[in-house]
């Protein structure tokens, strides 16, 4: 079921299964998701023109708005679980807004410290406005968000969803170094993974079932849940980085390697070809080194074993939430870990 399918493969095997059991996740998120963007450029209101037009930049309404998707589909499915109600509460979307506002935040910031010059196919707000001003936008927006957060009145919340924040901190330092011993290496690149990416899903899906439900045990399996989800996002994020064109993805391909990171395919292809050892260590900073890398990594069985590794993710993602009571929701949260694995930007 976890096998990289093919997305026709995988749409055509939806339709075997009743409409109420399988549910398009964006079609079902949608009416919670109505005026999102809107919404967040209402908590940015903020008295400079330029810096207005910083944060709006991004906050386009073209992006998929993965995260708030999750976090009100987890809500919902932890409130029918709860006590069968199928509203989501006003705090819990405000969660999903407070979510994408800090993810947004850090792709600002990320891209001033990548010097990065495209993101989701257009000009990144450091090449236009330059990197002072833009650490500034990633400040302001993070602001906001706090803003947001504290309006919500409940200190559990506002301490689980800070712990993204200083996850996304420690997760950045974690990218800056690199480990001599490959096995520290594998489990150095998990943890920055989680901290970077998974981390904001997981916390964000466990604040939304805290305001829905008071069972801890639920509290668990929607983290669970989020962090799994999350790592395999990034895993194959990481898988995309050589098989995908730069058209596709919306920002250069090998970027990766031109950072200096080693991800997952390159850590596997490591062990198929040591020579590829020296070259992490200096992070693929010698004339020829990313074509050599990027070579290997295709020659290797590395994009393969990222793979199986994001499948198993998933696998315990969909482990974790069946112990939730059926619902449409829980369904599509199902459906959603299937179609990480098979997206192609």
């Amino acid at each position: 079921r976890f096998h990289h399918t093919s997305t026709s493969h995988l749409c055509s095997c939806s339709k075997t299964v009743s409409d109420e059991k399988y549910q398009d996740p964006f079609q079902l998120g949608r009416k919670d998701l109505k005026n999102l963007y809107e919404d967040i450029k209402k908590e940015l209101l903020v008295s400079t023109a330029e810096l207005k037009e910083m944060c709006d930049y991004y906050f386009d309404g073209k992006g998929k708005a993965f995260r708030p998707m999750i976090v009100v589909l987890m809500a919902r499915a932890c409130n029918i679980h709860h006590n069968n109600s199928r509203e989501v509460q006003a705090s819990q979307r405000s969660v999903a807004i407070i979510a994408e506002m800090i993810h947004t935040a850090s792709l600002v910031h990320d891209d001033v410290i990548d010097d990065a010059n495209s993101r989701r196919g257009k000009m990144t707000v450091n090449q236009i406005w330059g990197e002072r001003k833009a650490v500034l936008a990633g400040d302001f927006i993070l602001s906001a968000a706090s803003v947001a957060l504290a309006r919500i009145g409940n200190t559990t919340i506002i301490s689980v969803l800070t712990q993204v924040i200083e996850d996304l901190v420690c997760g950045e330092f974690l990218q800056l170094g690199s480990k001599e011993n490959e096995n520290e290496r594998f489990a150095h690149y998990l943890e920055k993974t989680f901290k970077k990416t998974a981390s904001l899903i997981a916390n964000s899906c466990k604040a939304v079932s805290i305001l829905g439900c008071p069972d801890p045990k639920v509290h668990e399996i929607a983290y669970q849940y989020g962090k799994n989800v999350g790592i395999a996002f990034q895993l194959i994020d990481d898988v995309l980085d050589f098989t995908s064109c730069a058209d596709r993805l919306g920002k250069p391909t090998a970027a990766d390697l031109k950072l200096g990171l080693a991800t997952g395919p390159v850590l596997f292809a490591c062990r198929q070809f040591p020579e590829m050892n020296a070259m992490i260590m200096r992070r693929f900073s010698k004339p020829g080194d990313v074509e050599r890398a990027r070579k290997y990594v295709l020659q290797s069985d590395g994009v393969q074993q990222t793979t199986y590794l994001a499948q198993r993710y998933c696998h315990e993602a969909t482990r974790e939430i069946s112990k939730l009571r059926p619902s449409p929701e829980r369904e599509a949260l199902i459906q959603l870990t299937e179609m990480v694995l098979v997206r192609d930007k």
